[in-house]
């Protein structure tokens, strides 16, 4: 078992099974080449490789802003529905963590959708706290 980010093509598409069942519209065609884009604008995916599968996935940014300073925000993480319960989310949960402290970040944040409720159990299993309302609008 091991962590690691995508970096090779190859390993960028291991991680589309896994991260698929979060974002069910992505298509496996255009998936690397979304991935290596969002890359260009700091975007990382950081996997959970099992006998080399990937069994839960991380997409992330570090960025900076006024209100939170330097933090890393956790576009996506999510496990194999059929490898939960294993602790995979919580060890690259905690991988993650440890990847900001050592790129002196001072927050991490993520949004999650108002009825992911085994989601929201998760984190705040992993003493993360609700501190704000996410508000959004299609244009």
């Amino acid at each position: 078992m091991s962590i690691q980010l995508a970096e090779s093509e190859f390993q960028i598409l291991g991680c589309f099974p896994v991260i698929s069942q979060l974002r069910p519209y992505l298509e496996q065609d255009n998936f690397v080449e979304q991935v290596r884009y969002q890359m260009k604008e700091g975007y990382q995916l950081a996997f959970l490789e099992v006998e080399k599968q990937a069994v839960a996935v991380a997409g992330f940014r570090i960025s900076n802003c006024l209100a939170s300073g330097k933090f890393l925000y956790i576009d996506d993480l999510v496990v194999d529905e059929l490898k939960r319960s294993h602790s995979y989310g919580q060890q690259l949960f905690h991988w993650l963590i440890e990847y900001a402290r050592n790129h002196e970040c001072k927050h991490l944040s993520l949004d999650s959708g108002v009825q992911r409720f085994a989601a929201h159990r998760f984190y705040l299993m992993q003493r993360m706290s609700i501190t704000s309302h996410h508000f959004s609008m299609e244009l």
